[in-house]
């Protein structure tokens, strides 16, 4: 007996075989096109603390994509120097960088606000909270998009801790000690320092050492135990004066290219902003970890003496900042309109801390000098 019903069947598996070719044929293509591979560059020298934090985001991007992105990043210099980052990663010459919104002080000063401006008492962790929740990251595309910026995707990230005066010849007893003194810091802090009444050069990190070995600076600040131990600033300087309000508060800035981030599937962008996020977190568990482990070994190896800046120094500090907010406010509409936000934010976060949170130095006189 014939089976009438096998031609048909037979139609039917031919049409199934070439639908299923038709929709693998582009699976198999897009399987072919491998990961997608970004150029970064980073502000710091590869030995500083700094640059291993950028390539440890780069890692996390990489092994949480399973390799379907895959960032390389270059210590500053390789491509473009590293005040030269912002425009490069704009332009597209580079597909992404890792550096500080200070560092971009000479396009609009209002950038600084986010890593050496007063901070209203916040440390460095409430000024991301006001970033994430208080209006910065809005206020931040409005910068970016005044200078033509807006070709740029900018996450900020990694809290850091209050940075130190600075490296000097000498211990700083009072604030007329700056008159003169050729010193080296970047962002708002050169106007701050200016108006402590130094002769300020904003060098990238990889140049102060050298600077301060030759005699063209006589002090400089830079961050924290870490970068400045491995740039070698205890080659150049023993004294080194601790606590200042000129950087009291700053983070790291990422930033993609923004039409190549544009480009990148949902998941992925997804995948970077936990990226981001979870960065942050053990940038600064790591920092705890190595800074005071470094901050012994300055001591203990590099002989480096250490001193508090005096009270009356930070409160200058302070009477500077309010002269200095004042005046630039009424210059840049802009920057008034930052430093309103952050002020509104901290008033309110600053006091929940201190109103809140224990101080520690009870603690710590308990239990280490008892």
């Amino acid at each position: 007996m014939t089976d009438l019903k096998t031609p048909r069947r037979r139609s039917l598996l031919k049409g199934a075989a070439v639908a299923a070719g038709a929709m693998s044929a582009p699976m198999i293509a897009k399987a072919q096109t491998g990961p997608i591979n970004m150029r970064w560059q980073s502000t710091w020298p590869s030995k500083d603390i700094f640059h291993e934090y950028a390539l440890d985001f780069a890692k996390k991007v990489n092994d949480m994509t399973g390799g379907d992105l895959k960032i390389e990043v270059l210590p500053a210099g390789a491509v473009v120097p590293a005040f030269g980052l912002l425009e490069a990663v704009s332009k597209g010459t580079l597909d992404g960088g890792h550096g500080v919104l200070g560092y971009h002080y000479g396009k609009q000063n209002a950038l600084a606000l986010w890593n050496s401006g007063p901070a209203f008492g916040m440390d460095a962790n409430m000024l991301l909270s006001w970033h994430k929740y208080g209006g910065g990251t809005e206020l931040l595309a409005k910068l970016y998009a005044s200078i033509g910026m807006s070709s740029v995707q900018s996450f900020l990230y990694g809290p850091m801790a209050t940075q130190p005066l600075g490296w000097f010849k000498k211990p700083i007893t009072k604030t007329n000690d700056f008159k003169g003194l050729k010193f080296r810091t970047n962002g708002l802090a050169i106007d701050l320092f200016t108006a402590m009444g130094a002769a300020v050069n904003a060098l990238p990190g990889g140049e102060i050492v050298p600077a301060l070995d030759r005699g063209l600076l006589d002090g400089a600040e830079f961050n924290n135990a870490s970068s400045d131990r491995l740039l070698g600033f205890p080659d150049v300087s023993k004294v080194c004066m601790l606590q200042s309000y000129h950087q009291s508060a700053e983070t790291f800035e990422i930033m993609f290219n923004k039409p190549k981030y544009d480009a990148l599937p949902a998941k992925m962008k997804s995948i970077i902003s936990g990226a981001v996020e979870a960065s942050s977190a053990d940038m600064s568990w790591k920092a705890i970890d190595r800074y005071s482990k470094d901050y012994i070994e300055l001591q203990t190896k590099d002989k480096v003496k250490f001193y508090k800046t005096p009270d009356a120094i930070l409160q200058d500090q302070l009477k500077l900042w309010s002269e200095i907010l004042e005046k630039k406010s009424a210059e840049n509409p802009l920057f008034k309109e930052i430093v309103a936000s952050q002020r509104a934010f901290a008033q309110r976060a600053v006091k929940w801390e201190q109103d809140t949170v224990i101080n520690r130095r009870m603690a710590v006189n308990h239990f280490f000098k008892g």
